[in-house]
């Protein structure tokens, strides 16, 4: 027989002041271990009135809780068991209950929920085997330790990507793209025409000019100047603006009216109309 497996620890509590050894070995027996039978288990007595258990961290295999009583084990004793159970440890709970079948299953149902959130795995009800008497209703709770600890941290294996494969029936009716396209689809798209006053870095008006801006081209060309001397007048003699009084024969805004130097010079709408 391996010997590793007779030397599990086993701890016993209960809120009786006395608690017979063959309880115990009957609760271990309701686990189904014969290696764990041949054990020696320790057993604390009153346990509920304990705030630490007298055993080192990590040292039980196995925590046994008999009692009758709906409080055992508590939140701080479970605490405490999940400390000194080693990972992958086992904790058994016991029931003594003088209550009918439904109460029975709902405290089955609140002890299993209640080692979940203490952080044990795998809660569920366990039939038991050994003998009790006939008038105590008595059930078992067991669940599993982590076999990690808190903080450890582990890698996550990702699942390798595969591609989606596309089964084509072919069989099946497909239908041709093309035959979705009418004719006005097909149709080459007509660029628009480049008209625009606007369109081009040389700004020039249009054939079909509506905006003005060809009567403005026309008088420019008449009077021999470009669209810069009109839109920033400069003088270098400073009496270009001042009218055909101050101009010189060579100026090249003579005939124009006024202007300021550096202001657009603005023709009136009848300035090349004839005055006879």
């Amino acid at each position: 027989m391996d010997t590793g497996k007779m030397q599990s620890a086993v701890l016993a509590l209960s809120e009786d002041k006395i608690l017979p050894v063959s309880a115990v070995l009957n609760a271990i027996r309701d686990l189904g271990d014969e290696a764990v039978e041949q054990c020696d288990p320790q057993i604390i007595t009153q346990a509920s009135s304990l705030s630490q258990l007298p055993v080192e961290s990590f040292s039980i295999d196995i925590v046994l809780s008999i009692s009758s009583s709906h409080e055992l084990p508590g939140d701080q004793l479970l605490e405490e068991i999940s400390r000194v159970l080693k990972p992958g440890g086992t904790i058994l709970i016991y029931k003594k209950l003088t209550s009918d079948k439904g109460d029975v299953d709902k405290a089955i149902s609140a002890l299993e929920g209640k080692l979940l959130l203490a952080g044990f795995l795998d809660a569920q009800h366990i039939q038991l085997k050994s003998v009790v008497p006939a008038e105590v209703v008595s059930f078992g709770v067991k669940g599993k330790k982590p076999t990690w600890k808190i903080g450890s941290s582990f890698a996550i294996k990702k699942a390798p990507k595969s591609l989606a494969k596309l089964q084509v029936d072919d069989d099946s009716d497909l239908i041709d793209e093309d035959t979705l396209l009418t004719e006005e689809d097909l149709k080459k798209p007509q660029l628009p025409l480049v008209g625009d006053c606007e369109v081009g870095s040389t700004r020039k008006a249009c054939k079909n000019c509506i905006c003005g801006r060809a009567e403005a081209e026309e008088k420019v060309e008449k009077l021999g100047l470009t669209v810069d001397q009109l839109n920033n007048p400069q003088s270098a003699c400073g009496s270009c603006g001042l009218g055909d009084a101050f101009r010189c024969s060579t100026c090249p805004y003579k005939g124009l009216p006024p202007f300021k130097l550096g202001e657009k010079v603005s023709l009136s709408s009848n300035f090349l109309v004839a005055d006879i």
